[in-house]
């Protein structure tokens, strides 16, 4: 896969993977922004602009642009997190120009017509009434909000019934001039265009956008520190328990042994640690996995398990017992050789379209590895040895220090892991 860096005439920056099988062009870009970015009391804000984008620009009413939208047979698809709001594009090449023109619009001109933000308000209240009624999501806003107390990230990106009915279209306008900017931008485009025509292209979709972001400074933030326990009661017959802590960040030397430490405990599936002693061993629960989440600002370690209420607190308990067994003990030879054979070979599955690489590659540079860390990746993680595994455990895990809270009617709790 050999990547281009391009440069426009305008001075707008981009990287290329060009390929001619398929008559198809995919840009992935993204402003840095996102939640974290939302003003204080407009929770949800940049939630609401991303779902604004295809609801008229320029010239075009909601109506008008949804029609040549499909008329030209373009994919389209904006969208934020607490650091970023990323949009997938797609089109045929025979509809590039007038596809990229409409895009153009998009940026520069986006309406947010008084109708058009009542009805996606409506869209966006509906989801947030529906989401208090899903256990899942009930454990992930709390948690993020003991863990990230006083800080932008606590907020929820989708907003809430209190904020969201604040938000005008005035709202909107600001928020999309402050942060959709040339020097808050990062461009990946794969498919069936040139270097000479994307480069001219380039400066027709991004050249009318303002030349700097206006982005508030955002605090770097480290998880707050258990033990701390929260129960919200919901009468379900299986409660849903969200346990972490502070992790390691991307740009930590030791991120890539605790990002294979993670696929040990929880992330590799019916491979994982968790996995085998929950659900395997004991039959506790259907369900249990963990994850290492990178953010700009922060990094947290986190796992779920879904359980029966009379489960919860073995459930709870087996995953702290094993958390402190990698601490002291760190994972296996066996374990370590499947998580790097299992990580490695199944990297490049993760390029198997146009959209799919724009997306990696996108990702690599908003995180700051650049676009060469492809061919770099899988020998780092084959360095990785077990001491180093080991010794990450240590680092990271502590297992009586978890945030842990827990939606349903458990029937008891383990007082030492969550005491607090």
């Amino acid at each position: 896969m050999q990547v281009q860096r391009i440069e426009s005439p305008g001075g707008i920056k981009a990287f290329l993977v060009e390929s001619h099988d398929n008559p198809l062009v995919a840009l992935r870009f993204a402003f840095r922004g996102g939640a974290a970015q939302d003003p204080d009391g407009k929770d949800g804000l940049s939630y609401f602009v991303t779902g604004m984008m295809d609801e008229g620009a320029g010239d075009l009413d909601a109506a008008a642009y949804q029609e040549l939208e499909q008329s030209l047979a373009i994919h389209m698809d904006f969208d934020t997190a607490r650091d970023v709001i990323t949009c997938s594009f797609q089109t045929l090449t025979e509809n590039r120009e007038a596809a990229f023109e409409l895009l153009a619009k998009v940026l520069s001109a986006p309406r947010f017509d008084a109708d058009a933000t009542e009805r996606v308000k409506g869209q966006i209240l509906a989801s947030l009434k529906f989401d208090q009624n899903d256990p899942v999501n009930i454990a992930s806003r709390a948690w993020t909000s003991a863990a990230f107390k006083g800080h932008p990230y606590a907020r929820p990106v989708k907003g809430s019934l209190d904020t969201i009915p604040e938000v005008e279209p005035a709202d909107l306008r600001a928020y999309a001039d402050k942060v959709y900017a040339k020097d808050n931008l990062t461009i990946v485009v794969v498919g069936d265009i040139d270097a000479a025509t994307l480069a001219k292209d380039l400066d027709r979709i991004f050249g009318a956008l303002p030349e700097t972001a206006e982005l508030a400074a955002i605090p770097d933030a480290t998880p707050a520190e258990g033990p701390f326990r929260e129960v919200i009661e919901m009468d379900i017959p299986q409660s849903i328990a969200q346990f972490g802590q502070a992790g390691i960040m991307r740009t930590d030397p030791d991120f890539l042994p605790a990002y294979i430490l993670n696929y040990i405990i929880g992330g590799g599936g019916f491979n994982s640690r968790l996995m085998e002693e929950v659900r395997e061993k004991r039959g506790l629960a259907y369900s249990v996995n963990s994850h290492l989440f990178p953010f700009a600002h922060a990094c947290v370690f986190m796992g779920r398990v879904a359980t029966k209420n009379e489960a919860v607190g073995q459930s709870l308990q087996v995953i702290q017992t094993e958390l402190e067994r990698l601490a002291a003990d760190g994972p296996t030879e066996d374990e370590l050789d499947g998580a790097k054979r299992y990580l490695t070979g199944a990297y490049a599955l993760r390029f198997d379209s146009s959209a799919a690489i724009a997306n990696q590659l996108l990702w690599l540079e908003l995180e700051g590895l650049g676009v060469d860390y492809v061919d770099e990746r899988n020998a780092l993680i084959d360095a990785v040895t077990l001491d180093d595994v080991a010794r990450v455990a240590k680092r990271m895990l502590h297992a009586d220090r978890l945030i842990t809270t827990i939606v349903g009617k458990p029937a008891e709790m383990p007082p030492q892991a969550l005491a607090g």
